[in-house]
């Protein structure tokens, strides 16, 4: 199985800068495109940021021009550049990724644990 394990949350202030990172490990025989979704309390959750494996991106409006993803296919990684962080940015972020554990097997979504982010002062 593809195991997806998230770093980098925290407390920051409004205006402030994070960076988070994801990292895929365990049978992997291919992963496809990865991307960053969030969860604040009482919402659903909602896409902010996907990257194929060319390194094509797609962001929510609400975080284009503050929000930047990018990947490391040597390492399977993912990463989230956060800049100018709002306090509604509050919210878990998960770690997403379509990926193949075997050659056979069909791609599946696979989720990370997720990680806290709070912008606050």
């Amino acid at each position: 199985q593809v195991r997806l394990v998230e770093s980098g949350g925290g407390l920051v202030q409004p205006g402030g800068s994070l960076s988070l990172s994801c990292a895929a490990s365990g049978s992997i025989f291919s992963i496809s495109a990865m991307g960053w979704y969030r969860q604040a309390p009482g919402k659903q959750r909602e896409l902010v940021a996907t990257i194929t494996s060319g390194a094509s991106t797609n962001y929510a409006d609400f975080v284009k021009g503050r929000f930047t993803i990018s990947r490391d296919n040597a390492k399977n990684s993912v990463y989230l550049q956060m800049n100018s962080l709002k306090p509604e940015d509050t919210a878990v972020y998960y770690c997403n990724a379509g990926g193949r554990p075997k050659p056979w097997d069909y791609e599946r979504s696979y989720w990370g644990q997720g990680t806290q982010v709070t912008v606050s002062s």
